[in-house]
């Protein structure tokens, strides 16, 4: 049976990830590899981290690791696999496994309607036929779409041919991992924030993916999270 879902999924299945892990690859260059060794000191802690941010020295924040499992419609993954610097994926494969027949309908609060033109347009909120027309559309298309797939497979068509006729709303599920400075070269393109140095315009669906994201690494890394933000979410 069909089943419609408007929101994503994001699930940290592991992660190396500490803000000593920072500290201690940022004092090697001074003190060492003994440097893991240093006694703890929460403020010296933060400001070394904040220096290292401010300043854009980014190596340190590669000696992370978080590995997430994403189920998302397939245009979200694509637009998420763009970003290949310090990022890693491997998706379910359409060609060696029959896809679930679940898809991608937006909530009713997602902004429907597009004003001005490319590079300086706004999305508003649309009306109840908005609405309507477009969960009517999505339903029929995807119902239409998926009894093709179906046809095909029962008449012997091999899967890799017969998942040709599935729309990019359709979910897909992959393990995304990436080290702490990609994560936030992530988040400064895929998420809205006041706090941000460089305004940026994700599209709403990805930005549930960094959303979700952002919540496992502030956890994480408290200070350097912290730090991020208050030098204007910026990847150093």
């Amino acid at each position: 049976m069909i089943r419609f879902l408007n929101d994503v999924s994001v699930e940290l299945v592991k992660h190396r990830a500490a803000d000593s892990d920072v500290l201690w690859a940022a004092r090697v260059s001074t003190t060492g590899e003994r440097a893991a060794l240093a006694d703890e000191n929460e403020q010296r802690d933060a400001g070394l981290i904040n220096f290292l941010m401010r300043d854009r020295h980014g190596s340190p924040f590669e000696h992370i690791s978080f590995t997430f499992l994403v189920k998302a419609p397939i245009f979200v993954a694509r637009e998420h696999m763009r970003h290949r610097a310090g990022w890693s994926y491997n998706e379910e494969s359409g060609r060696y496994r029959e896809l679930e027949p679940v898809f991608y309908i937006p909530a009713r609060d997602r902004k429907l309607v597009q004003e001005g033109r490319p590079g300086e347009y706004t999305f508003v909120e649309g009306d109840d036929r908005h609405f309507s027309i477009m969960q009517a559309s999505l339903k029929y298309a995807y119902d239409w779409a998926f009894w093709c797939y179906q046809n095909m497979l029962k008449a012997g068509i091999a899967r890799e041919v017969a998942r040709m006729s599935l729309p990019v709303g359709i979910f897909t599920t992959y393990y995304a991992t990436c080290n702490a400075r990609s994560l936030m070269h992530f988040l400064s393109l895929r998420t809205r924030s006041e706090d941000a140095k460089v305004p940026s315009f994700p599209q709403r669906e990805i930005e549930m993916v960094a959303e979700r994201m952002e919540t496992f690494f502030q956890v994480a890394m408290p200070i350097t999270h912290a730090a991020f933000v208050e030098h204007g979410r910026v990847a150093p």
